[in-house]
C-alpha cells in the first residue's frame, strides 16, 4: 500500500511540474475600455453622417457584450438591434460579417452557423483586433447598402487604430 501511495505522489509531482503556465494561475487579457468603445462608435457615426446616412452603431467587448450603442437622429428603430447583432457576429466568428455571409454561401458545412443565436448574416460588422487577437466587434446598420455599413464600422476602428497594438 505504501508503494502505491509513493507512485501516486510521484505521478502528481510530475504532473504539477509539467502543467502549462495558464493552468497555474490568472490569465491576462486585453479588454476594450468604455472610452475606446465610445470613440469607435462616434467615429463610425461621423463617417456615416458624411454619407448623409442615419445609422445605429454598436460596439461589443471580447465576450460579445454590448459596451455602447448609439442611434443617430432620424435613424430607424431597427438599426439598433441589427447593429448589435452585426457587432456580436463579427466578434464571435472573428471575421467581418461580409466574410461570414460569403462563408455561409460558399461552404455548405457552414450553413448551420446562420442559426447561431444572436448572429446576423448581413454586411456591416467588423471585428476589433489587436494583432490576431479579437477583442471586440463593431456593427453598423442604416447606411444605404451593406458596404457602406462596413465602411462606417472600419472608419470607427480606424479612429483608434494607433492604440490597438
Amino acid at each position: 500500500m505504501r508503494s502505491a501511495q509513493m507512485i501516486v505522489g510521484i505521478v502528481v509531482g510530475i504532473f504539477m511540474q509539467t502543467a502549462p503556465a495558464s493552468a497555474q494561475g490568472l490569465l491576462t487579457v486585453r479588454e476594450l475600455s468604455l472610452g475606446m468603445a465610445l470613440e469607435i462608435a462616434q467615429g463610425a457615426l461621423d463617417h456615416c453622417r458624411k454619407l448623409n446616412a442615419r445609422i445605429g452603431v454598436s460596439v461589443v467587448d471580447r465576450g460579445g457584450h454590448v459596451l455602447v450603442t448609439l442611434r443617430d437622429d432620424g435613424a430607424a428603430h431597427h438599426t439598433v438591434e441589427l447593429a448589435q447583432r452585426k457587432a456580436y457576429t463579427a466578434r464571435i466568428f472573428r471575421q467581418t460579417t461580409r466574410e461570414f455571409v460569403e462563408r455561409i454561401i460558399n461552404n455548405p458545412r457552414s450553413q448551420g452557423l446562420r442559426d447561431t443565436t444572436g448572429a446576423l448574416a448581413s454586411f456591416g460588422g467588423v471585428p476589433i483586433k489587436v494583432a490576431e487577437e479579437t477583442i471586440g466587434g463593431v456593427g453598423v446598420s442604416g447606411a444605404p447598402g451593406g458596404p457602406n455599413d462596413e465602411a462606417c464600422a472600419v472608419a470607427g476602428i480606424d479612429r483608434v487604430a494607433d492604440r490597438l497594438k
